[in-house]
């Protein structure tokens, strides 16, 4: 039986050691279980703090409660605390199914295996080889907080989805939107898929829908949130249809009462 093989860590990690927080002199099992006691409701605002990963100095043996430097190996009873191992982010983890690897440029470990990621370096992030010929560059597109939840993006441990315009977001927070009938970028606007079909169900819908009278020749401007073109049409209560490419996805800019067509998806989708 190897030393050491019992069940150690936290819901975050498996592994052999836990960390000193330079920031806090406090023990914890890893930087995420130390970001979420201290940003926890019942912390003082302005006590909440996230670790500084790359300054912990110390860690302790789970196995004899030794207090080290960082290392790989136990000094006191030699145990190894970390299958997989980082001396850059001061990083420890046993379960290496997860084929993880440090990327210089992010500065810090990713899991999937390095051979099936590359490192954009606009983007100023790594991204599956199946995007590098196909996906939209956006400057420094992980380094913020994803647009649903709020979560930092650039260091999570969900799955993150990078949508057609290029924004980055958690894919479990697209599947949310998508529940919710909405289907456009938080960020910019644009649409996050194919909506070819639904746009037919509103030529289907608005050419049902004929409006009265008084709004016969009523014509408004209109802004395209997926191409950018400004177009004049005729006023439809349900929504607009941008003349250039076609799409519903647009906003009322000028002329009467504003209409859009994120208030009807839902209905339509129905």
């Amino acid at each position: 039986m190897e030393l050491g093989s019992g069940k150690y860590g936290c819901t975050h990690y498996r592994r052999k050691c836990k960390i000193r927080a330079p920031c806090c002199d406090e023990i914890f099992d890893c930087r995420h279980c130390h970001n979420e006691a201290k940003n926890s409701l019942e912390i003082d605002p302005h006590d909440r703090h996230d670790i500084p990963r790359h300054e912990v100095k110390k860690v302790i043996c789970s196995l004899c409660g030794t207090e080290q430097d960082v290392q790989q190996n136990c000094i006191a009873c030699g145990v190894c605390m970390g299958e997989y191992f980082c001396e850059k982010c001061k990083f420890f983890d046993d379960d290496v199914s997860k084929i993880q690897y440090h990327c210089e440029e992010c500065g810090i470990c990713r899991t999937g295996g390095r051979e099936n990621f590359f490192h954009c370096n606009k983007c100023g992030c790594c991204y599956s080889n199946m995007m590098k010929d196909t996906h939209r560059c956006v400057e420094r597109a992980m380094h913020h907080n994803c647009p649903v939840c709020f979560e930092f993006l650039f260091d999570t441990t969900k799955d993150i989805t990078v949508l057609q315009c290029g924004h980055t977001i958690h894919w479990e927070c697209v599947k949310e939107m998508q529940q919710h009938y909405c289907y456009s970028c938080p960020v910019c606007s644009k649409s996050i898929c194919d909506m070819s079909s639904l746009w037919e169900n509103f030529d289907r819908e608005v050419a049902s829908s004929p409006m009265p009278e008084i709004y016969g020749k009523k014509m408004v401007w209109i802004l395209c949130n997926d191409c950018g073109t400004q177009s004049e049409v005729q006023y439809h209560i349900i929504a607009h249809k941008c003349l250039s490419c076609k799409s519903y996805n647009t906003r009322q800019i000028r002329g009467g009462p504003s209409s859009s067509c994120s208030s009807t998806i839902a209905g339509i989708v129905r």
